[in-house]
């Protein structure tokens, strides 16, 4: 017998179909480039440039100017990052662990959903940034300008806030335990509502125009006799709390 070479209709019109697809340039081959692999990663920092999900670990890229720049799901673990400028630059969902930022321009800057495990933040101008639901535990803020930044449910254990200007910033339901606020500057008012205080320090620091605060939050936090409360609240007995 012969050979069968008849291709059955329905394989024919399969066929049919994906020769349609390529030629509009529907369907996808193994060397169509991903929109995961940015064809940036591999340029150099620029402003706007766009490393989406690029793995930029172990670098140092100090004194860069990456404002407005897309890092959304990129990975900056342990990199240097000082000094440089990242106004209005997406952050979210980036990974920060260990990176430092020091006394960066990082004004209106979104890291939404970011983490950023023993990152150093010290004396960056962060104003307005969204750290919406961001993991920062062990951060270091030590002296930065946290003026109108929104912390609402971030992760931010034992975070230190000395001499931090927080003024109108927002801490609602976020994680403050253990978290340093000695020294810290405001004069107006600063959100805890639903803020978690366990042990967070609050020696010497003026609360009186907080808003949201709650004796059951005072209740486990760590003040002295110079704590100055808002209207209706008073120092718990466990005050002062011993060093750790």
């Amino acid at each position: 017998m012969k050979p069968n070479r008849l291709i059955s209709s329905s394989s024919a019109v399969m066929a049919l179909n994906f020769a349609i697809a390529v030629s509009a340039g529907l369907a996808m081959t193994p060397f169509a480039p991903s929109r995961a692999v940015a064809a940036e990663c591999d340029s150099s920092p620029k402003a706007g440039i766009d490393w989406s999900g690029c793995r930029k670990r172990n670098l140092i890229l100090e004194g860069s100017d990456l404002s407005g720049a897309k890092l959304g799901d990129a990975d900056f673990t342990s990199t240097d990052l000082r000094n440089a400028s990242f106004e209005n630059t997406d952050f979210s969902k980036a990974t920060l662990v260990r990176s430092m930022l020091d006394t960066s321009h990082a004004a209106g800057a979104n890291f939404e959903k970011a983490v950023g495990f023993r990152t150093s933040f010290a004396g960056t101008n962060l104003a307005g940034s969204n750290f919406v639901k961001s993991e920062m535990q062990r951060a270091d803020f030590t002296g930065a300008d946290l003026s109108n930044v929104d912390f609402q449910k971030s992760e931010l254990g034992r975070a230190d806030f000395t001499k931090a200007n927080i003024e109108g910033t927002g801490f609602r339901y976020a994680n403050l335990a253990r978290a340093d606020f000695r020294e810290a500057v405001f004069q107006s008012s600063i959100d805890f509502t639903g803020a978690y205080l366990y042990r967070t320090r609050l020696e010497s620091v003026d609360l009186s125009n907080a808003v949201g605060l709650n004796q059951w939050q005072l209740d486990m936090s760590c003040g002295n006799a110079e704590t100055t409360l808002p209207e209706g609240l008073i120092p718990p007995e466990s005050w002062p709390c011993d060093e750790e």
